[in-house]
């Protein structure tokens, strides 16, 4: 009974400092890692250790599928290039680089130093997606970096394992068997996750009772994960690949009602699920340091010096990169402030721990596997500079480099997106007032409202016109007749969004407010 006491006080302080967080716009992720490092520290907290197998099976499925599903597609198509260079070639880079410092500056072997890189190499979707939610970043910047921390997981992974089998049985590394494996992964992971897709959709195009629908968008993620890893192939890409294309596809598979419920009840996992890993990522690190031999005492000034090389390597890696495809799509001058804005956003979290704890603890002969305890300190430290450190100070970096959006430019985009969609629904509007075949009353009541829409007076139709003439009759044939225009208005949505007229971001806030308003005439 203890264990469950210290889960639920753990969910009860993590929901706490992650609700102060929120109110006070500080990034949560880094207080709550702040929050669990200074409860780990008090005299009587129990011991926490983490398990490798329920941080993968039970908290990264739906963290990960929940930050796919908001991936657009469109701004992903435009930077698949740059993000598979950097899924590639940087986590390459970043793994090399940090085990020739690790070799140099620490204790560790060669063997282990690359199994530190190789767990570090790739940058956190889970700490990557929440640090970047609140900021105002141009779309294809926060899609490169979201889609590059979404991807770059198979390359690491193989990385691991390449790296563990190394230090465990004291192997030369197969280059040629790493590259099919690598393939193995990411094509199994990509088809398994393509297939749990469209075998989702079917169901869900079938089904329209919300407590189905949301059960079945709750095991979505962890269908593909686990299908994925039984199949040993990657089933974090699998679940990636699941979200990207389910995400793209959402407002084509239910109805506003369910999209509002399950938006609801996944913002409340995500929520919860998120609170407490980063909780746990402090709560975790004084029990690892206590667990190292004599000896590592310098262990705070190696992983300062790991987690400067990941961020050096980083910006050396990304700044001709950004220079390139900067030219490329015409820019003329090239910003140097987009590839400090990307290094600073490539955070290690979750992922990067939950690598290092599946490490084998024992070598091929059963002997305790070496250095092992202090990778796990490095990797835990690493992950708590970079979101301490590049947590609080992201936003200021993005401000000053001024490539943020301006508030006034989503306004005006999300104002002149309100404008051609009430203008689409009021073209219908004339069209059917010219055929005669809806009462006046009804007519004229949509017409204000939609008039009052293109003023930007109000966002919603008012309940009630106070006309006496108003009849049930007319009340019903008003809203279903709201609710074609509304398909009309959806329609026309997309119609920018696939214009390049209005981002994503516009896109689904526009969308919820349509959802909205068609389930209150739903539920009227």
């Amino acid at each position: 009974m203890r264990s469950v006491g210290t889960v639920l006080a753990l969910v009860v302080l993590a929901t706490l400092v992650a609700t102060f967080a929120r109110r006070r716009r500080i990034p949560a992720p880094s207080l709550l890692v702040v929050a669990g490092l200074a409860v780990a520290l008090l005299p009587g907290t129990p011991e926490i250790r983490i398990s490798p197998e329920i941080i993968g099976l039970v908290v990264l499925p739906p963290l990960l599928y929940a930050s796919a599903e908001d991936m657009p597609w469109r701004e992903l198509r435009a930077v698949w290039k740059p993000v598979g260079v950097l899924a590639i070639g940087l986590v390459l880079a970043s793994a090399a680089a940090v085990a020739a410092v690790a070799v140099l500056v620490t204790p560790l072997s060669w063997q282990m130093a690359f199994v530190l890189g190789a767990v570090l190499a790739s940058t956190d979707p889970v700490a990557v997606t929440a640090l970047g939610r609140r900021l105002a970043l141009p779309p294809r910047v926060q899609v490169l970096v979201q889609a590059e921390s979404l991807f770059n997981d198979a390359t690491s992974l193989v990385l691991v394992r390449v790296a563990a089998g190394i230090a465990v049985a004291s192997a030369a590394a197969d280059w040629g068997t790493a590259s099919g494996e690598f393939l193995l992964l990411a094509g199994g992971g990509t088809l398994i996750g393509a297939a749990v897709a469209a075998v989702i959709a079917l169901i869900r195009r079938r089904t329209e009772d919300p407590v189905l629908e949301t059960v079945i968008a709750l095991v979505t993620p962890y269908a593909a994960y686990v299908l994925a890893e039984a199949a040993h192939t990657s089933g974090v890409t699998s679940c990636v690949v699941a979200g990207v294309v389910l995400g793209g596809r959402g407002d084509r598979l239910t109805n506003a009602r369910i999209r509002l419920q399950l938006h609801a009840v996944y913002g409340t996992v995500v929520f919860l699920l998120e609170s407490v890993v980063f909780s746990l990522i402090g709560l975790a690190l004084p029990s690892q340091v206590q667990a190292l031999a004599d000896g590592h005492g310098a262990w705070p000034l190696y992983a300062l010096a790991v987690a400067a090389t990941l961020v050096a390597v980083r910006l050396l890696w990304l700044a001709p990169l950004s220079a390139v495809v900067q030219r490329k799509g015409g820019l003329g001058r090239v910003n140097w402030r987009v590839p400090m804005v990307l290094t600073w956003a490539g955070t290690r979290g979750v992922m990067p721990l939950a690598a290092a704890l599946s490490v084998p603890e024992l070598t091929a002969g059963g002997a305790p596997l070496a250095d092992r305890p202090l990778v796990l300190v490095l990797t835990t430290s690493v992950v708590v500079v970079t979101l301490v450190v590049q947590g609080f100070t992201l936003a200021p970096v993005v401000r000053r480099s001024g490539i943020a959006l301006e508030p006034a430019h989503t306004a005006r985009e999300e104002a002149d997106a309100r404008f051609h969609v009430a203008r689409a629904g009021l073209d219908r509007l004339e069209e059917l007032a010219e055929l005669e075949v809806v009462p006046d009353v009804v007519l004229d009541r949509l017409r204000r409202g939609l008039t009052a829409r293109l003023d930007d007076a109000r966002d919603r139709l008012a309940e009630g016109d106070g006309d006496a003439t108003a009849t049930e009759s007319a009340d019903r044939v008003y809203r279903q007749l709201r609710r074609d225009l509304i398909g009309v208005e959806t329609g026309e949505l997309q119609r920018l969004y696939d214009a390049h007229t209005i981002g994503d971001t516009t896109r689904r806030r526009l969308q919820r407010a349509l959802d909205l308003e068609e389930a209150r005439l739903t539920d009227a």
